[in-house]
């Protein structure tokens, strides 16, 4: 079969501190569109949609001490989790046309490892791109941290930071659907009224408005936090450690503030979780993707219904990836980012 071109984002070098545009090279390279002779585990796809994810970033490091297996190498493809069309396939699980999501690479065109694909969609009723977002990574990310690690109960109160984002968007909903109060921080005013508006939170505040976050804090929750569910760290948790509830639970999802920090910051207030019997836990979606499954079983219905809805931020074409992705670190994107690579 002849060649076809396959256009690629590269990374250049090791990156330290914020992630530039420059950071990453837009590459024409070409692909044979068959598997080899005699691969029995290797499956070709057609990317359609890439996720855009925080994470990304601490995987451009110059790895210290043990490697992440995931982290990425200068001159190499950044890959990230997506939605993909199999043209072809050497695996017995997968057939020409199947719609599978897993880890793949920035890339039109990508031969891959069987094991990478994570599942194979059934439903196809819902946009294909929610399997980056709210079906995917970040979907079962918000309902294992709030349900298996948050372990909410009904009438509590929950504060969560990055609240408009891939993550936080849901935690906020299913806390309102467990009957929970809750309360979100985001960085613009156009994404605190999504808060409040659109994914029901009862409260949201811009924390770059606020001169005192733990004033902001008690005024939001003058009885305490029960569960904070934790996307950015630093000033945030600080603050957070002081407004806690005894018994309180902080699952501890990401700490976005600190990726791109040379000197990570202080937090002086630790001995909060001793005196209040707080259990921080941080978790890894990894841990939790036998729960898959379920978890659709659960929020599938509810977006049909409405009664969950999602907002993304849709780049499209391989060649915006870069500024879709160095756009995380400076709030750009409004809801969950993703990159269009193909619409079929």
């Amino acid at each position: 079969m002849a060649q076809v071109n396959n256009k690629q984002v590269i990374l250049n070098d090791y990156v330290t501190g914020f992630p530039k545009e420059s950071d990453m090279t837009i590459v024409d390279s070409t692909i044979t569109l068959n598997i080899p002779e005699g691969s029995n585990d290797l499956v070709l796809l057609k990317n359609l949609y890439l996720s855009c994810d925080p994470y990304m970033r601490m995987l451009m490091s110059k790895p210290q001490g043990t490697a992440n297996p995931l982290a990425y190498t200068p001159q190499s493809t950044i890959a990230s989790r997506g939605v993909s069309k199999v043209l072809e396939s050497g695996h017995e699980d997968y057939k020409e046309g199947d719609l599978v999501w897993g880890l793949t690479k920035w890339e039109e065109y990508s031969l891959i490892p069987a094991a990478q694909i994570l599942l194979k969609i059934q439903h196809t009723d819902v946009p294909l791109s929610y399997y980056t977002g709210i079906l995917g990574m970040p979907g079962l990310t918000a309902y294992a941290g709030f349900f298996e690690v948050g372990s909410p109960k009904k009438g509590e109160n929950v504060f969560v930071s990055a609240a408009s984002g891939a993550v936080g968007q849901l935690v906020g909903q299913f806390a309102k659907l467990h009957g929970c109060y809750v309360v979100g921080s985001a960085g613009t005013k156009e994404k605190v009224d999504l808060l409040k508006n659109k994914f029901g939170y009862d409260e949201a505040f811009n924390y770059k408005e606020e001169q005192d976050l733990d004033a902001a804090l008690k005024r939001y929750f003058p009885e305490g936090i029960d569960i904070y569910f934790e996307n950015v760290g630093g000033k945030t948790l600080d603050a957070v450690l002081l407004n806690m509830k005894p018994n309180g639970r902080i699952p501890v999802c990401g700490m976005i503030s600190q990726y791109n920090l040379t000197q990570h910051e202080s937090v002086t207030n630790l001995a909060h979780i001793v005196y209040k019997r707080i259990r921080m836990q941080g978790f890894v979606v990894n841990d939790y993707y036998h729960l898959h499954a379920k978890f659709l079983e659960y929020v599938l219905p509810h977006i049909r219904e409405g009664k969950v809805v999602y907002v993304e931020d849709i780049a499209e074409g391989l060649e915006k990836g870069p500024a879709a992705l160095v756009g995380l670190f400076n709030g750009q994107n409004v809801g969950k980012q993703v990159l269009a690579v193909a619409r079929e």
